[in-house]
């Protein structure tokens, strides 16, 4: 996938500087192939095909709902002839927008294939609760609804 270079369009226009940024950074590169998996009620897993970087050429960040993978290739300091170059070890770097009260919960790098395990802690005074009715008789109580049952209640 090839860039676009908005440099003419700069010098012939007034104010449509901020379109021009939004579609800048609306370009992503295929590289590295990555997949997205749900595991879980509350639990992801991203996983990225990073073969040949190390872990300490590899910098995972959560910056509020924005996680950041950077790969930086330290340069070989070899003497080396290389005719082809077909495996990609090029510098990288991903943002994925994460949704409220996603955090990284783990990361390992294993036989080439970076994953990042995700989980959604939702706070215990966000969730859902069942409010009682009392009567003068008995006092109220409230309970907390699991998700399963606000998700039937929904359905029915």
């Amino acid at each position: 996938m090839r860039s676009l270079d908005y440099a003419p369009l700069y010098r012939s226009t007034v104010g449509f500087d901020r379109l021009f940024d939004l579609l800048d950074n609306s370009v992503r590169t295929d590289w590295p192939p990555y997949n997205i998996e749900k595991t879980g009620d509350n639990d992801y897993r991203i996983t990225m095909a990073i073969a040949g970087f190390t872990p300490e050429e590899v910098e995972l960040t959560q910056h509020g709902p924005e996680l950041i993978v950077v790969g930086q290739k330290q340069t070989e300091d070899s003497d080396r002839q290389i005719l082809h170059r077909g495996m990609a070890t090029r510098n990288f770097k991903h943002v994925f927008r994460l949704a409220d009260y996603v955090k990284v919960a783990n990361a390992s790098l294993e036989s080439g294939l970076l994953a990042v395990d995700l989980v959604r802690d939702i706070p215990e005074e966000l969730k859902p609760r069942r409010i009682g009715i009392s009567t003068d008789k008995q006092p109220s109580q409230n309970k907390q609804i699991s998700q399963d049952t606000q998700a039937q209640s929904k359905v029915a």
